[in-house]
């Protein structure tokens, strides 16, 4: 009976045991300003988080902003979320401006360590010029109404919403609580998930759930997430488009010189990418198709190397970019996209070699090769016995000696003009 007792009590303790283990929130970290790279790390992030069984997805925000249009499918990807979006502006001293403060409405929980501050959400143009009056009006009223109603779903200040955008109004994060501009404010990040564990939130289509907060599971941003960061900002994204125009304008111009057409075609569908015109994946399927096109160019066309590397770099970025983690559920590991690039760089280098060596084999069937070489006279002209044909290497060539010769007589060529070649008699 005792026995039983002691397994009776094992069997418990190791059920809630596992419970408590198997609850977990996946972390994500926005540092910096919005882009196309955030869009792709966020949904990277929530699929990785269901797919590592975790009931919640943490977001850590430090941003001045950034773009809009990545803003709004940033907070269409929480709005559709599986899972509760919990918001921190984090860490102590940082700030959630601008689209930063957008998304913060838009998460199921939102909150600050104490002190950060939120707001300042005001549409301005990517390089900060003066906007005409009807335009601003335009977008501060799209902008308010759709804040406003980010805000009314997650119930929190309409009067904070608007005044965010309206006013460019920048609240603390204690202030912001107090007017229910966020949920709460908190001094550090394991108090705010527990303070979120347990809260009553509405997931997609109306659906409420309870978030359920749990051992944290870090999700870092990839390489292919590396680089959209890099190559995303906004006007950055634009030197590079204008810088490849300009480029590709140059190799049109002045053909044959191909590093600039290589640079210029590579930079066009990054900044394609970076202004939300090319899907992440049609941007790697395009570099991988310019990638393969330049690597058999390089086999066939003298480009020094230009053709061959391009290729190379091209088709490591488009690999990265090719598989979206979320429509596929499948990230193309390093381990794969290196032995590839590889590879694919000793085949060029190869045929780069073989070409090479080639240019320094000897040309061979021109009358240079003549020169040197020695025959048989096999007729002499009755009218002139210094001219006639002689035989060299099973073909017949007209000669001109300064010397009389006779049939079967060995000469050697001294040069030539034009089809006659110039002998003398041994």
């Amino acid at each position: 009976m005792f026995n039983k007792a002691l397994i009776a009590i094992f069997f418990v303790v190791n059920f809630w045991g596992i419970n408590s283990w198997s609850i977990c929130t996946g972390e994500m970290t926005i540092n910096g300003a919005i882009g196309p790279a955030t869009v792709d790390y966020l949904d990277f992030s929530i699929e990785k988080s269901i797919e590592h069984k975790c009931s919640s997805l943490l977001i850590l925000i430090n941003t001045p902003g950034g773009s809009l249009q990545s803003t709004h499918l940033i907070v269409e990807s929480i709005l559709n979320s599986k899972i509760p979006v919990l918001c921190l502006v984090y860490p102590s001293g940082g700030h959630a401006g601008s689209a930063g403060a957008i998304i913060l409405q838009a998460c199921h929980v939102s909150g600050g360590i104490n002190p950060t501050n939120i707001g300042a959400a005001t549409p301005i143009l990517m390089g900060g010029e003066e906007m005409g009056k009807d335009l601003r009006k335009k977008m501060v009223n799209d902008t308010v109404s759709w804040v406003e109603g980010l805000a009314k779903l997650r119930g929190r200040s309409l009067a904070f919403a608007k005044a965010i955008v309206e006013k460019a109004e920048s609240l603390g994060a204690t202030q912001a609580a107090q007017i229910g501009g966020i949920d709460f404010v908190v001094s550090v990040k394991n108090e705010f998930l527990e303070k979120s564990n347990g809260r009553e939130v509405l997931l997609k289509e109306n659906l409420k759930g309870k978030v359920e907060a749990g051992e944290i599971f870090e999700i870092k941003p990839g390489l292919r997430h590396i680089l959209l960061d890099f190559v995303a900002d906004p006007q950055f994204a634009y030197f590079i488009f204008m810088g490849s125009i300009a480029l590709l304008y140059f190799e049109i111009t002045h053909p044959g010189i191909f590093a600039p057409g290589v640079i210029g075609a590579i930079g066009l569908v990054l900044s394609l990418v970076s202004f939300h015109k090319l899907n992440v994946w049609w941007g790697g399927v395009a570099l991988l198709f310019l990638g393969i096109i330049m690597l058999v160019l390089e086999a066939f066309v003298p480009s020094f190397g230009a053709l061959g590397i391009g290729g190379i770099i091209a088709f490591t970025v488009g690999s990265l970019f090719l598989y979206d983690p979320v429509k596929s559920g499948y990230v193309l590991p390093r381990s794969s996209v290196l032995p590839t690039t590889i590879l694919l760089a000793a085949v060029m280098l190869g045929l780069g070699y073989l070409v090479m060596q080639t240019r320094k084999i000897k040309k061979h069937g021109g009358f240079d090769d003549l020169v040197g070489a020695e025959g048989v006279v096999v007729s002499v002209d009755e009218s002139s016995p210094h001219e006639g044909y002689i035989e060299i290497n099973g073909e017949h060539w007209r000669f001109q000696c300064e010397s009389k010769l006779q049939v079967h007589q060995r000469v050697k060529v001294l040069s030539h003009k034009e089809l006659v070649l110039k002998v003398k008699g041994l």
